[in-house]
């Protein structure tokens, strides 16, 4: 094995000026509203510049189911951003904005690490330039302004029992999901409401999913918030607020663009989670990105069958972008989960998430994370497999070496992206099948199972949506993130089991159907241990213990 596989870090070079990385991709100064000196916000008349015509190839970045502490998925995409700079070509790392509950819960933060994060670390992993706070705050206002209508007479006469609009808030919270609210003279008549966390607000997946102003201000306003006693919706246009959220959302729908370790130009926008949500940055982004560079490297939430999933059935076909390649991240210690401590029994899941991708039509290529304890007797049988499957493979080294440690994942990915046919990159459903189709589908192909089986509710839902003219929309599925099935327990390539749906939710402004399976939380909780304990400020205001 090479000495530098264990060699320690080396010490990342110093962050160039912001206006260095604004030169190196040619961007005018007419389309940069700058707002601190670590980043700037890129106005969306980039958009639409005749001067900066689309180019770039998108390269979809995703995984195999990964172990609680992660596997280095995002790693792994900033490497090989830098890597593909290293190599000659101009690449943009496009990235989602870490929420607060993982960073101070479990998960830790979401700017990768060692010599591959995106930069400065420690203020995009927390309040950042303000966009999770104006979603919270534009989520919020319409709960507010909702309550106030009933408060004020209820003139949409809204059904009290159908109000479907939480509250929001950007921290881990269990003892918030269920709430009771008003009860007295002064606050209106008592109901039964809860918090959801910001990422899972249908907000930010609009705010993910819009392309412009007007298309913002058109799904805003087609929120649903309830059903009044006719039992039709009542939508977020009806209260006259949405001119309110645009106005919150104003700088938050402009992509911010930082830089990589190694100054390689990323833009950090939207963080909806992949487990409960479409799980990707937004589709903003990713255009100026395409316009800007020659690859941009964009990272898809959990593993294949969640985020990866959601892009080529949901994103794909609201966005227009047809991925050239996906990079599948593995790693000895998830196989070694997968198959129950047993590498070799682990493998035929890196099987499953590589055939999975190859049925969406797009070249595949293994990213081998590799880990300080791992054997090199161990990586060598994954890369035989990987050869033995026909799939491209590379072992990374990103975070120990940070570019050069993704350079041979780089050029198979060049290499890759060149034989890709957008034509044959396609969703696996269409849209025009029944909500129950689309899920089986899935079901079947991407997860294994058997068949599906809904609760009575959520059949019931299921069918009242097709009803209002809402069945011919993409499906979101919320489901655990470390088992291709709907149960975290099931290992490896789980046979002969049946995916059990609790309930269908309906996010009309976003565009899709969210599909819920399993004991999926919209507001996950802390646990007893948390990666916030290791947080703190040292004397001369460095933020400390924050990975």
């Amino acid at each position: 094995m090479p000495e530098t596989l264990l060699s320690p870090i080396s010490p990342a070079p110093k962050l160039l000026p912001i206006d260095e990385i604004v030169r190196k991709l040619s961007i005018p100064e007419k389309h940069v509203k700058r707002g601190s000196s670590y980043g700037v916000k890129l106005k969306l008349s980039l958009l639409t510049d005749p001067d900066l015509p689309r180019r770039g190839k998108l390269i979809l970045v995703t995984a195999t189911s990964p172990t609680k502490a992660g596997e280095g998925k995002t790693v792994t995409s900033i490497g090989l951003g830098q890597a593909l700079e290293r190599i000659g070509k101009k690449a943009v790392v496009t990235s989602r904005e870490p929420s607060l509950g993982p960073v101070f819960g479990m998960k830790g933060g979401g700017a990768g690490g060692g010599r591959a994060r995106v930069e400065p670390a420690e203020n995009i992993n927390l309040h950042f330039l303000g966009d999770f706070h104006a979603i919270t705050a534009a989520h919020n206002l319409l709960a507010a302004v909702l309550d106030a209508h009933i408060f004020h007479g209820n003139e949409l006469d809204l059904d009290l029992e159908k109000i479907t609009w939480p509250r929001a808030m950007d921290m881990n919270d269990r003892a918030l999901r269920r709430i009771t609210i008003g009860g007295t003279k002064s606050t209106g008549p008592a109901r039964q409401t809860g918090f959801i966390i910001t990422a899972a607000s249908e907000i930010m997946a609009i705010m993910g999913l819009a392309k412009d102003r007007a298309d913002l201000r058109r799904r805003l306003d087609a929120i649903i918030v309830g059903l009044n006693r006719s039992g039709q919706p009542v939508r977020a246009g009806d209260f006259n607020v949405t001119g309110s959220m645009m106005a919150l959302l104003n700088e938050a729908i402009l992509p911010n663009l930082v830089q990589t370790t190694e100054g390689t130009p990323a833009t950090v926008h939207i963080g909806p989670f992949g487990n409960i949500a479409h799980g990707t940055s937004s589709i903003i982004s990713q255009a100026m990105g395409l316009q800007l560079a020659d690859y941009v490297v964009n990272e898809c939430g959990f593993g294949s069958d969640l985020g990866a999933e959601k892009y080529f059935d949901l994103v794909m076909r609201t966005s227009g972008l047809t991925p050239a390649a996906a990079v599948l991240v593995t790693s000895v210690r998830s196989l070694k989960l997968q198959g129950q401590g047993d590498l070799v029994a682990g493998l035929p899941h890196l099987e499953k998430h590589t055939r999975n991708l190859q049925g969406f039509g797009v070249p595949v290529v293994v990213g081998i994370n590799h880990f300080p304890d791992d054997d090199e007797a161990d990586l060598r049988i994954v890369e035989d497999y990987c050869t033995g499957l026909g799939v491209r493979m590379a072992l990374v080294e990103a975070y120990s070496r940070g570019g050069a440690g993704a350079e041979d994942l780089a050029r198979k990915v060049v290499d890759a992206a060149a034989t890709s046919e957008p034509r044959n990159v396609k969703p696996i459903y269409p849209l025009e099948a029944s909500i129950e189709e689309k899920v089986a589908t899935i079901a079947r192909k991407i997860y294994g199972a058997d068949g599906v089986v809904y609760s009575e509710a959520a059949q019931e839902k299921a069918r009242r949506f097709t009803e209002l003219g809402y069945g011919n929309l993409p499906i979101c599925m919320a489901k655990t993130q470390y088992s291709l099935s709907d149960n975290p327990e099931l290992m490896g390539v789980p046979t002969g089991w049946t995916m059990k749906v609790s309930d269908v939710l309906l996010s009309a402004g976003a565009g899709f159907i969210v599909v819920v399976s399993g004991t999926i939380m919209l507001m996950p909780g802390l646990g007893k241990i948390q990666r916030g304990f290791d947080i703190d400020v040292d004397d001369d205001g460095n933020i400390v213990g924050l990975s």
